[in-house]
């Protein structure tokens, strides 16, 4: 047990989650009204199409399965992802917090019209249209890739970096075609991404290899 313990000993990392989610739930029930509706020209030529929400919930499976894979075949790449994630959807909750938005893009979906808007639709009773801004979806998207890319387990697997761009693509888009994003709400998250990049994956900054080996192995 003790050996087991200090070998997955970073997995103190993940109880960020007793953070988050109360946080992200509280606002949840508490930004009902008098919040900042975020709609622009630009959403209103975007289609709607309820087979993006493939994509959408593949989300899931694809930030908990490289935080999964990364847990346990490289600690290093862990905790970057892990730092970059967690960083981003904190600023995000602090945003929502003091800057209370919403949407109201959302189309009426009839649940009967095939299996995907009934799909939509229960994602409609389990996510509120606010707090939105900036997408959690895209911003956590964007860092898995850029994980992917950076990582070294995957520079013999092309596939895997093709696969993840074009599932990161997917979701990014699936927000504003499923019209549960605004593109600010995106935008924001890319502007996010890249102004935390550098303090992740910066030689001269915190999270520099260095630091981060002898963290991995303290």
């Amino acid at each position: 047990m003790k050996s087991f313990v200090a070998r997955y000993k970073h997995a103190w990392l993940l109880s960020y989650a007793f953070i988050y989610l109360p946080w992200f739930m509280y606002l949840e029930k508490t930004v009902t009204t008098n919040y900042h509706i975020i709609h622009t020209w630009a959403d209103d030529l975007i289609p709607f199409n309820e087979y993006f929400i493939i994509p959408y919930y593949l989300w899931f499976f694809y930030v908990g399965g490289f935080i999964l894979y990364f847990f346990f075949k490289n600690r290093q790449d862990y905790y970057r992802m892990c730092a970059y994630l967690f960083t981003g959807m904190t600023i995000s909750l602090i945003i929502c917090t003091f800057y209370k938005n919403g949407t109201d893009l959302r189309p009426v979906v009839d649940p009967e019209k095939n299996v995907f808007a009934y799909m939509v639709s229960l994602l409609h009773k389990a996510d509120t249209p606010t707090n939105i801004f900036p997408s959690v979806h895209v911003f956590n998207s964007i860092v898995v890739h850029i994980a992917v890319m950076k990582s070294t387990c995957f520079k013999a697997r092309p596939w895997i970096r093709c696969l993840s761009l074009i599932l990161c693509v997917s979701i990014c888009l699936s927000t504003v075609v499923l019209k549960q994003h605004s593109v600010v709400d995106g935008l924001g998250s890319i502007v996010m991404s890249y102004a935390l990049y550098p303090l992740i994956y910066g030689e001269n900054y915190g999270f520099s290899r260095r630091k981060i080996a002898r963290k991995a192995l303290g």
